[in-house]
């Protein structure tokens, strides 16, 4: 029975740089992954997005029912997703990122959990004809999303800006009712250009 013979040390030593080769591979690639959320967020899309907000708070300041109230700022978050998704899309496709693995995917995952309980909760409120904690919760779990999606992106700014968010929401949350619009044009409005302006001036685009 034949025995392996020991590779020449020229052999030995091509085989060793090669297995270095690939493991600096897998851990650029990884790198990579984990700063998606970083070259992936744009500045532009949060800065649009508190353009949106700002718009509604004047919009819904006026209406006469507490539905239509909600109506104008459900339509406005729909309108406000739909451009940030764009606009995340196209720095994505610049950058060369993947959306769709990665750090990326669980910073997606973190944002829309606790907005998705958000919109539930905002329905069973309306049942109740409880209005009045709506605002409060809106900061609160959209902070909540910001600063757990945070936690993949290497952007400090971003769990800083659900720190404000979850700030808000807490004033919001015990504050009379008539500071629940001027306190969601203050944190979706307000927080979201300054927050972006800065994002896009550091990070492009």
């Amino acid at each position: 029975m034949a025995t392996a013979q020991p590779l020449p040390p020229q052999d030995r030593l091509e085989s060793r740089l090669h297995a270095r080769a690939v493991h600096d591979l897998r851990f650029i690639r990884q790198a990579m992954e984990a700063a998606a959320p970083a070259t992936a967020l744009p500045g532009s899309g949060i800065m649009s997005m508190g353009l949106i907000a700002l718009a509604a708070s004047a919009l819904a300041w006026v209406q006469p029912t507490a539905e239509r109230w909600l109506g104008v700022w459900f339509s406005a978050a729909l309108l406000a997703l739909l451009i940030f998704g764009i606009t995340v899309w196209m720095k994505a496709r610049k950058s060369g990122v993947s959306l769709w693995k990665g750090s990326f995917r669980r910073f997606t995952l973190s944002l829309c959990t606790p907005m998705g309980a958000g919109a539930l909760l905002t329905l069973a409120m309306l049942h109740a004809r409880d209005m009045h904690p709506i605002p409060g919760m809106w900061l609160l779990l959209y902070g909540t999303g910001v600063v757990t999606g945070g936690a993949y992106s290497v952007i400090r700014l971003v769990p800083i800006m659900g720190i404000c968010f979850l700030a808000l929401g807490a004033i919001a949350l015990f504050a009379p009712q008539e500071w629940g619009n001027p306190l969601l044009a203050l944190g979706f409005g307000g927080l979201h250009l300054v927050f972006g302006a800065v994002i896009a001036r550091r990070y492009g685009g």
